[in-house]
């Protein structure tokens, strides 16, 4: 195995890392986001509903 295949091997390895992580944190980032979204949907229909009761 010569150095220049170890130094491609190298820098697949170091793509497809940063790659994996990018990933992870993105699916991360966007479950919050959405699970966020979904909550404060929630508490407003629930905030709109009792000021209806209270009409």
């Amino acid at each position: 195995m010569e150095f220049s295949q170890y130094l491609g091997f190298l820098a697949f390895l170091t793509i497809a890392t940063i790659g994996f992580w990018l990933m992870m944190f993105l699916v991360g980032f966007v479950g919050y986001w959405v699970t966020g979204a979904a909550v404060e949907l929630i508490k407003e229909k629930q905030a709109e509903k009792k000021l209806k009761e209270r009409a």
